[in-house]
């Protein structure tokens, strides 16, 4: 493991559990000894990506890290665009809606407005989602680069629950399934009782960049309802593929 991938495996480490995490605890965690994991920290702490605690000397996330996020999105502004959007479908559906954008680590959920109902789908930000368990991920596949979906479509494909896809076969259905109806549906496949409805936000090349997807119980969905989030979804997906990109996103490719 590279120098750099091991700070960036104490800055996920971090962002995860309790804000704030002991050193040794660090160590373990990831595997390093004590002199490794602080000399990653002395080096992440000088740029502001990790602080120490003078009290507890526990160890959490840094401004740097906010500074960073700022900068990325002064220069491409999804979350400004997408949130307003994602917020608008959750006050509509009532239910729980979440944003995911694809980087090389995957497709991250950046966003998440929970439905207020006491019985919800709740979906950490940050969180990685498998992309043949969610309706996310076979969204975001019907409409990806060639070289994706044929990485993912030659496995391994980790069973989530015993309704989670395992086959290439199957999900390659799913997949064009999606790709004909322009958005996804998810049941059960990441997390027993939920049922999610998903949509491609695409680029100006017509790829996928991301999604928006409605989560919700399945005992709570009614005949009907999957049709109604799938309206809805595409309609925000396609809102936010605009806004970005101005004009008809995929005209490019097309």
């Amino acid at each position: 493991m590279s120098t750099v991938a091991k700070a960036i495996s104490l800055l996920e480490m971090l962002g995860r559990g309790t804000p704030e995490t002991a050193l040794a605890d660090l160590a373990k965690g990831a595997g390093f000894d004590k002199a490794t994991t602080r000399r990653l920290l002395v080096s992440l702490i000088a740029q502001g990506l990790v602080e120490q605690d003078e009290a507890t000397r526990f160890y959490r996330l840094g401004a740097g890290l906010t500074r960073l996020a700022l900068m990325r999105e002064a220069q491409f502004p999804f979350l400004r665009i997408a949130v307003p959007m994602v917020n608008l479908l959750a006050a509509e559906t009532e239910e729980t809606v979440h944003l995911s954008e694809y980087s090389k680590r995957g497709l991250i959920s950046v966003h998440v407005a929970e439905s207020t109902k006491a019985n919800r789908v709740s979906v950490q930000p940050g969180e990685v989602l498998p992309m043949h368990a969610t309706a996310s991920g076979i969204a975001f596949l019907a409409f990806a680069e060639d070289r994706i979906r044929e990485a993912v479509l030659a496995g391994p494909m980790a069973a989530f629950t015993p309704y989670t896809i395992g086959d290439a076969e199957t999900l390659a259905e799913h997949i064009a399934a999606a790709r004909a109806r322009g958005h996804s549906t998810g049941s059960q496949g990441y997390e027993e009782g939920v049922l999610s409805v998903a949509a491609p936000i695409l680029g100006a090349d017509g790829f996928a960049i991301g999604t928006i997807a409605v989560a919700a119980p399945g005992v709570r969905v009614q005949k009907g309802d999957i049709e109604r989030y799938g309206a809805r979804v595409a309609a925000a997906a396609h809102g936010i593929s605009e806004r970005l990109f101005g004009g008809l996103p995929g005209r490019k490719r097309a």
